[in-house]
């Protein structure tokens, strides 16, 4: 389990800028929770901190009881996966080796026959077989995307946390995504922790969605719970529509001065 307790979080030369603000939240296990909430509002900022890679200054995120901060890093790979928005590489490699740094937690970069089936079973399940010799820069963007989850799937952890996986994808590899992204939980049984701005994606795939705004938590609650005019127009300070499609809530984003809706 995955505890936050507390956290606050501040940039700046001398520290003057909260960017969380006394956050507690404990992440479901075994389900999708989504952040949701416009820019600036600490949702990547949350997830550096639930992973250690941003420690936080105040309060503490505890994995299975113990204080992140004391765990080795080494450890904390083996259990807790994270897939920043931007991925940059100045190298030149293949998908395959992409996937293999996935396993670097566990075997130190020296690959063992365990550690190659782990990375010939995430080329499968990510469906990348057919392309792994293939260059990253040679690749469809929506198949370099799934190469990265590929990347984390061979790392094998219980906790998987993506930031923004649907950046720069159009609808068609953004509905793929969100569609593996389900498969992870209802397949694999992972835990899953994802920055979206969509927040029809989030309502369409989340289990449990966060709404943040100027660094802490609104309300947390099930996509009916959350996907209401009472808690999105101040989230965005956006006066949304809601309505229902075969059960699921949509967002229609209204513009009163045209009176005119979109999806």
């Amino acid at each position: 389990m995955i505890e936050v307790k507390n956290v606050t979080q501040s940039y700046g030369r001398f520290a003057d800028r909260d960017i969380l603000k006394d956050v507690s939240l404990t992440v479901r296990e075994k389900s999708i929770t989504a952040l949701v909430g416009a820019n600036g509002a600490g949702k990547s900022t949350l997830l550096g901190v639930m992973t250690n890679l941003v420690p936080a200054r105040q309060g503490v995120v505890t994995l299975d009881g113990v204080d992140i901060r004391k765990i080795k890093t080494a450890e904390v790979s083996k259990k807790v996966a994270f897939l920043k928005q931007t991925q940059q590489l100045s190298v030149k490699i293949t998908v395959k080796d992409l996937v293999e740094y996935g396993r670097f937690p566990h075997c130190g970069g020296r690959l063992r026959t365990a550690d190659k089936l782990k990375v010939e079973e995430a080329l499968s399940y990510m469906n990348l077989a057919d392309i792994k010799n293939s260059y990253l820069d040679e690749i469809s963007g929506g198949q370099r995307q799934r190469a990265f989850i590929a990347m984390i799937l061979a790392q094998d952890t219980p906790y998987i946390f993506l930031d923004e996986p649907l950046n720069n994808l159009d609808i068609r590899y953004s509905v793929e995504m969100m569609k593996v992204v389900y498969r992870l939980v209802s397949e694999l049984g992972k835990t899953v922790v994802v920055v979206l701005h969509d927040i029809n994606f989030a309502a369409a795939y989340a289990n449990h969605i966060v709404a943040m705004k100027d660094g802490e938590i609104v309300k947390e609650g099930s996509p009916d719970e959350i996907i209401t005019t009472e808690v999105l127009n101040p989230v965005f300070d956006h006066d949304f529509h809601i309505t229902c499609c075969e059960g699921k809530s949509v967002c229609l984003y209204y513009d009163k001065a045209s009176k005119r809706c979109a999806i």
